[in-house]
């Protein structure tokens, strides 16, 4: 299997890419000084609001170094200290005159000294509109998505497995009027249960976990019932019966242990699915209330200002992208190392 596994660069290296994600987004938030809930204010008590990246290391190189463009200005008032401190006007650039005979232009400022922020303070990923750091934002927006899914998916297998191992082994009317029941459960739009839950439980992770698990658990159970379908005649089970094994042996020391192999792979590629969902249902204003960040929120929140900061859509949404095609190409490389066929 190992040996499989190191032949599939791709899947290795999507490998290594989840594990990168999953550990900033524990350790990450403890890099930086801020609260993921602070909303940051400079010595004047004015917040500090979108503030762009400034990475020391990189500043240096002209990366992230803090520098933004201010539109529109009056050529007249740069000399004015108060607005534009020592220090903070960079360059000017895009000069015209409107019909009124003033002068305008935009200028490129340190944002940090023209919003009186000392050498000594610096956001990786820059500030939202509230003043909030995004480096520790993302990274705890990305732990809580991550939470969130696997948790779901972990109900979803318990349940579904369980669900579909019934239906499967005993068949019959037991099958058909389970399996009509999960029918109706997976029809309801996640939209309206989510929406559901809301109302009776509030807003918050858990109202969030409990929406995509009631729903999720039923492609796991049809995966599991067709899985034991297929093996419950096999002449393995057909012998233990005859010699007098019960229900719960066959199901759990016999069937289900060889049924592993597609549920793994399905529950791997259920987390992304979740991850979407969960970032789907936060950006239509259906997620975990504020502070509290998630990859949706995030995305949510930035989107009015799309086009002035695009930053602080493009992180979120990277890191999403990043998750679902990681997932993926780990669960194709999965799928072939337990692949029987492949051995």
């Amino acid at each position: 299997m190992r040996k499989k596994l190191k032949k599939n660069k791709a899947a290795r290296a999507a490998l290594g890419i989840l594990l990168f994600l999953i550990l900033i987004a524990l350790f990450g938030p403890m890099m930086t000084p801020y609260s993921y809930r602070e909303q940051l204010t400079n010595e004047a008590g004015e917040y500090l609001s979108d503030m762009p990246p400034r990475i020391p290391f990189l500043k240096k190189l002209g990366i992230a170094s803090g520098r933004a463009t201010l539109k529109d200005r009056r050529v007249d008032g740069l000399s004015d200290t108060e607005k534009y401190p020592e220090g903070s006007v960079i360059r000017i650039k895009n000069r015209y005159t409107a019909p009124s005979g003033t002068e305008y232009c935009d200028v490129v400022v340190d944002y940090y000294v023209y919003k009186g922020v000392g050498e000594d303070v610096n956001f990786w990923f820059g500030t939202d509109q509230m003043g909030r750091d995004l480096w520790t934002r993302l990274w705890r927006g990305t732990r809580v998505s991550l939470l969130i899914a696997l948790i779901a998916v972990t109900a979803d297998l318990l349940i579904g497995t369980l669900y579909g191992a019934v239906c499967g082994y005993f068949g019959g009317k037991t099958d058909l009027i389970l399996m009509r029941f999960a029918e109706i459960i997976r029809s309801i739009p996640n939209v309206v249960i989510c929406s559901l839950f809301i109302m009776l439980f509030g807003t918050g992770i858990k109202t969030m976990i409990l929406a995509l698990a009631v729903r999720g658990w039923t492609q796991t159970a049809q995966l599991v019932r067709a899985q034991f379908l297929r093996n419950k005649t096999r002449e393995y089970v057909l012998a233990s019966r005859m010699m007098g094994a019960s229900d719960g042996w066959l199901i759990f020391r016999h069937i289900l242990p060889n049924s592993l192999s597609p549920l793994l792979t399905g529950a791997m590629m259920a987390v992304p699915s979740a991850i979407f969902t969960e970032s789907f249902l936060a950006y239509i204003g259906l997620g975990i209330p504020a502070p509290e960040p998630s990859l949706g929120t995030l995305l949510s929140g930035a989107w009015p200002v799309l086009e002035l900061y695009p930053l602080q859509t493009l992180l979120p949404a990277l890191v999403i992208s990043v998750l679902l095609i990681a997932f993926t190409l780990f669960t194709g490389g999965l799928r072939d190392v337990l692949d029987p066929s492949e051995i």
